[in-house]
């Protein structure tokens, strides 16, 4: 697995495997969230299997599919409450962890400056300085 820390609470990694939900348990997470669309993956790691691993580690799952057209308020409404909302640290996975990022950056719009939000996902190795005019129009807007 390829963790990447974007935040204490927060992290995201590359696609997971079943087998992985064990050790995020044993690492002190407290939820995993599927950023990834079923239909870019394989049965074996589609959200039904993935459900079924996750809660065999006790681990709550929550499937927020994420594509450029589903980065809706609503899906980053929901990715805050599930991230909110878990008794400890979280992490969200993807094709590569960059939508993960994404919706993570489109979150803290207006609550943290445009350049700390770009600094913490760089940091976790993610260049996402494109999104900097879509993050200043969402904290204008708040």
């Amino acid at each position: 697995m390829d963790i990447r820390n974007i935040t204490p609470r927060y992290s995201v990694a590359p696609q997971i495997e079943p087998q992985d939900f064990a050790t995020l348990k044993a690492a002190g997470y407290t939820a995993v969230i599927c950023n990834r669309p079923d239909a870019e993956n394989p049965p074996a790691l589609q959200t039904d299997a993935m459900a079924k691993a996750a809660a065999a580690a006790g681990l709550a799952f929550h499937v927020i599919p994420l594509t450029h057209q589903t980065m809706t308020p609503d899906n980053i409404a929901a990715q805050k409450n599930a991230m909110t909302n878990s008794e400890g640290p979280v992490l969200a996975y993807c094709a590569s962890g960059t939508r993960c990022s994404v919706i993570w950056s489109l979150m803290q719009a207006g609550e943290m400056s445009t350049d700390d939000i770009l600094a913490a996902t760089a940091k976790a190795g993610y260049q996402l300085e494109g999104l900097r005019p879509t993050l200043e129009a969402i904290a204008a807007g708040k």
